[in-house]
C-alpha cells in the first residue's frame, strides 16, 4: 500500500514538472506573428461601382442572400437614430422616383409603412463590395443559377 502511494506521488510530481516545464515557452501563434504584436492594418480598398443608380444590380449567390450593395457609400453618412440615407432613395415614398429597389416588405412593421428597428441598419446585412482578392481558396457554389 506505502508502495502504491509513492508510485502515485512520484507519478503526480513528475507530470507536475512536465507541465511546468511546458508553460515556460512563449506560445506560439498560428498566423505566423508574435502574439503580442498588433495586427497589421490592411490597405483600404475603394468600392466597386461609382454614384448610386448607375450600376446594375449584383447578382445574388444563394436564394436568401441579402441583397449586394452594388454603389460606393464612402460618401453615406453613418446610420443613425435620427438619419438612414439609405431611406432616400429606396424607403416607400422615393424608390420609384429614384428608380432604386424598394426596402422589402420584411423591414416594415405590420402597418407596411414605419420600418422596423430590428432592420434599420441596413449595412448589417447589405454589404457593399470592393474589388479584393479572397484571403482563401474557396469552392463555394450558390443555389441561383446565373442569368
Amino acid at each position: 500500500m506505502k508502495r502504491a502511494i509513492m508510485l502515485m506521488f512520484g507519478l503526480l510530481l513528475g507530470a507536475c514538472a512536465g507541465i511546468q516545464q511546458r508553460s515556460a515557452e512563449p506560445p506560439k501563434s498560428m498566423r505566423g506573428l508574435d502574439a503580442a504584436a498588433a495586427d497589421p492594418a490592411f490597405a483600404e480598398k475603394a468600392y466597386v461601382g461609382k454614384k448610386p443608380g448607375l450600376q446594375k444590380p449584383i447578382e445574388r449567390t444563394y436564394k436568401e442572400q441579402p441583397p449586394l450593395v452594388p454603389h460606393a457609400m464612402n460618401n453615406f453618412d453613418d446610420i443613425s437614430l435620427e438619419e438612414n440615407q439609405c431611406l432616400s432613395c429606396h424607403g416607400l415614398d422615393k424608390y420609384k422616383e429614384k428608380n432604386a429597389p424598394k426596402l422589402g416588405d420584411s423591414h416594415f412593421l405590420q402597418d407596411k409603412t414605419t420600418v422596423s428597428m430590428a432592420r434599420y441598419q441596413c449595412t448589417t446585412c447589405h454589404v457593399p463590395q470592393v474589388d479584393a482578392a479572397p484571403l482563401v481558396d474557396n469552392s463555394f457554389v450558390g443555389n441561383v443559377k446565373p442569368k
